[in-house]
């Protein structure tokens, strides 16, 4: 099995758990070999309510390469803060099938600290 097919396998078994609401809205994340994507969404009216990757201006001004933790710590940054400006204080994480490391850790450990729980 290809790497990808078994990292959308995992997010398919992920996804079945994991529900946002408006309430509480999730946070997913999608990690290329060039950047990295975040988006909170509202799976009960089918909306992306922000998104955030390494390609919007804010966040190239933090972090000079799309693909390191330095860029991951960025977009959580910003998230977090167009989150909290929006009224959006309490998330549920989906990692999108990736491990809890490196990337998207150091993106879930910044919104955490900007204020986002989870």
């Amino acid at each position: 099995m290809i790497r990808n097919e078994a990292r959308q396998k995992r997010h398919r078994v992920v996804r079945n758990k994991i529900h946002g609401t408006a309430d509480r809205p999730r946070l997913n994340v999608y990690r290329s070999l060039n950047h990295i994507y975040a988006q909170i969404i509202d799976d009960d009216s089918g909306t992306t309510l922000l998104s955030v990757s390494t390609m919007d201006k804010e966040v190239k001004d933090k972090a000079d390469k799309g693909y390191n933790v330095d860029a991951a710590t960025a977009v959580g940054q910003v998230i977090a803060g167009r989150a909290l400006e929006k009224g959006i204080r309490d998330i549920v994480f989906d990692r999108g099938g990736y491990k809890y490391h490196g990337r998207i850790k150091a993106l879930a450990d910044a919104a955490r600290e900007a204020g986002l729980n989870f």
